[in-house]
């Protein structure tokens, strides 16, 4: 999926160790409502609006990266310093891994520029602003669309406005992503940087400390760090990687600080996290957890066995598939701890009541409501025909798919010939 840069505040008002009381929310860090920024001054931030976003000049904003397409990381330095976590840079970490130089097991410094070590295909992102673009999206789809008409409008509206301000040359590029189920749209604009090194990783028995037992567990113990470093052409432009490539000077950078927390410490962060579906029904957390979740912690304990058994058996063996373990057993643990949370927590009973009330407020209002009765009766009856298929698809992406090298292997190779393919029985006709 796509990710966009928001920030998350949450503000602890009374001791770490004891009741702790917060406020919560996430915005778009380029379309923060005044009433909003209000707030999070009140609450303790101590930055200015302009500090914190700016188009024209440097902010915190200018400071936050994207690293590959799927983590966060901020820029700590003059001289391109990043921090991200350690499994972010895991599978940088296993690629420069021998079994003469275990960096997996050891760790690894870089005590010089020279020492470095550069990561083909590894990029980072700055944020260069973001334009809500709703009306221009909506504005295109016709009134009586249907589903694929929709979207047909929808991904040619997006792709001219990114053509309009994509500047591949210098690494300008953007993205238009729906949020709110497609109720809102924005466009993004980030500046690209190819030139990505490994500066330092702790070992792997601090780095991922607790293993599975602790992922997705809080609080943790662990140190859940790595450090690279973006390199620029002379002129700190993006640049492919050379030998005469220099560190790159930010636009702004974080300052970290040594003094600590305390008790009421305001709190926040900054990044590009998954989507959320908070707003999902009572059946739809029940398909989630019966048709995705059962499925992939079920099959996926199965090839983490065989994967733990065959690791053991070498070091050669441990490092070429480190990354890939990694990998797969982080949402195998997500799909584990997601089901436990959401029956401890009475999550759909709690959704079950406030549908009830939502089917109370539409019969108070016949007239003005009368569209929205029944509606919850609607979504049960499409997701019971829709379970079976849900929980088929995903036991046969986790198994083939996403599950077998083999079978990976030939998909994405019948694809990039063939183009759109059925796969299941592409697979079928391979075997």
């Amino acid at each position: 999926m796509k990710k966009t840069l928001v920030l998350s505040c949450v503000l602890a008002l009374s001791s770490l160790f004891s009741t702790m009381k917060a406020d919560e929310g996430m915005w778009l860090i380029g379309n923060i409502p005044a009433k909003t920024d209000s707030l999070l001054h009140s609450l303790g931030l101590e930055l200015t609006s302009e500090e914190l976003y700016s188009e024209d000049g440097p902010s915190l904003n200018h400071a936050i990266i994207q690293l590959g397409g799927f983590c966060s990381g901020v820029v700590v330095s003059n001289e391109g310093l990043v921090f991200t976590n350690h499994h972010c840079g895991f599978d940088a970490i296993q690629n420069h891994s021998t079994t003469k130089h275990d960096y997996l097991t050891n760790g690894f410094v870089a005590k010089t520029y020279a020492d470095e070590l550069p990561n083909d295909g590894l990029y980072v992102l700055f944020h260069l602003k973001t334009v809500d673009v709703t009306d221009i999206i909506l504005g295109a789809i016709p009134a009586d669309a249907d589903d694929e008409t929709r979207s047909a409008a929808i991904d040619s509206v997006s792709s001219r406005l990114m053509q309009m301000v994509d500047y591949s040359a210098k690494g300008i590029q953007s993205e238009v992503n729906p949020f709110y189920k497609g109720s809102k749209y924005f466009l993004s604009v980030y500046q690209r940087y190819d030139d990505v090194r490994l500066v330092f990783a702790p070992p792997q028995c601090l780095g991922k400390y607790g293993g599975d037992t602790d992922n997705w567990m809080w609080p943790r113990q662990t140190c859940d760090f790595s450090v690279f470093r973006i390199y620029a052409d002379k002129n700190n432009n993006p640049a492919e990687y050379s030998e005469d490539n220099v560190p790159y000077h930010p636009l702004a950078y974080a300052h970290v600080s040594t003094q600590g927390y305390y008790d009421g410490s305001y709190a926040m962060t900054l990044g590009y996290p998954g989507s959320t579906d908070r707003y999902l029904s009572s059946y739809g957390i029940q398909s989630t957890m019966t048709t995705e979740n059962d499925v992939r912690y079920n099959v996926r304990s199965v090839v983490l066995k065989e994967m733990d058994k065959s690791m053991a058996k070498s070091d050669a063996l441990r490092i070429m598939y480190a990354s890939k373990h990694a990998n797969i057993a982080n949402y195998w643990k997500f799909s584990l701890g997601q089901n436990q949370a959401l029956e401890n927590l009475g999550v759909v009973s709690e959704k079950l009541a406030l549908e009830a009330e939502v089917n109370e407020w539409a019969k108070a209002d016949v007239e003005n409501r009368g569209m929205y009765i029944g509606i919850t009766d609607s979504l049960k009856q499409l997701y019971d025909v829709c379970n079976p298929g849900l929980r088929d698809a995903n036991l046969w992406y986790e198994t083939f798919f996403s599950g077998s090298d083999i079978c990976s292997g030939i998909i994405q190779y019948a694809m990039g010939r063939y183009g759109e393919v059925d796969i299941p029985g592409f697979v079928e006709k391979a075997y």
